[in-house]
């Protein structure tokens, strides 16, 4: 396995990655909320990149997986300047973003501040404005009040909290509600069958998004995670035909 190695990130939090040497596009996998990059999904597209000889980059954002730093002082500008600092300073030429749910949102942003090196992006369950949807007003309300919320977690014993700051600093960065400037590809996967994030996010990512050459792909009776074989099948075929030159 490629070793963990760190990065000095914003405000001297350490960010942790893992690094795959090999040819271009380089992949960079975007976790999740409150999600790391050992999840099933990035461990699977690695070993997919280590078959392909592919550059491949995962890292954690700083208060979460092997990263420094505390969650609950995260917010979305504070991932997506990681995210663009781990291009700036551990990638060269092109790239295949692919981002899981937050992280889908945050790939889009990524593409949008880096376009001349972004080639393609794979949103999986990707879950742009959720800190809209994502909350009815008597969440919102509490959050405004109370500075921070505390929801039942469907993967773990343990609350999932959201902070006030995470909560706003999503407001400022929503994106469905006007046309999102990206010409490249764009291909998105998601279950019918998604609690989280409706399906009818990714239908509407789909008519936002300004590039022609965009697809979605349903998965029937997929769930939030998509990390069934069948699904983890499913986002490796996606990445691969992203990978290959065109005829």
């Amino acid at each position: 396995m490629n070793a963990l190695a760190y990065l000095d990130g914003p405000g001297g939090k350490g960010l942790a990655y893992r690094l795959r040497p090999g040819r271009s596009p380089t992949i960079l996998f975007l976790p999740g909320y409150a999600s790391d990059m050992e999840g099933a999904k990035a461990v699977a597209l690695d070993g997919f990149a280590a078959r392909r000889g592919l550059a491949m980059l995962r890292f954690d954002y700083s208060g979460t997986g092997s990263s420094e730093g505390t969650f609950e002082e995260g917010t979305l500008h504070g991932w997506l300047d990681e995210t663009l600092l781990v291009i700036d300073r551990l990638t060269k030429g092109p790239l295949i973003l692919v981002g899981s749910s937050m992280g889908g949102w945050l790939a889009l942003w990524a593409a949008l501040r880096r376009p001349d090196r972004v080639a393609a992006l794979v949103g999986i369950a990707a879950a742009p404005d959720f800190t809209d949807w994502g909350f009815n007003d008597e969440q919102k309300d509490a959050l405004r009040n109370n500075g921070r919320l505390e929801r039942p977690n469907p993967y773990g014993d343990a609350p999932q909290v959201t902070s006030r700051a995470f909560w706003q600093s999503g407001d400022s960065l929503r994106l469905l509600e006007s046309a999102i400037e990206l010409d490249c590809p764009v291909r998105l996967i998601h279950g019918d069958a998604d609690e989280d994030v409706p399906i009818e996010i990714a239908f509407r990512l789909l008519r936002q998004l300004r590039s022609a050459d965009v697809q979605l792909l349903t998965i029937k009776g997929g769930g939030h995670r998509l990390s069934e074989p069948n699904e983890i099948d499913a986002i490796r075929r996606t990445v691969a035909a992203l990978t290959e030159p065109s005829e």
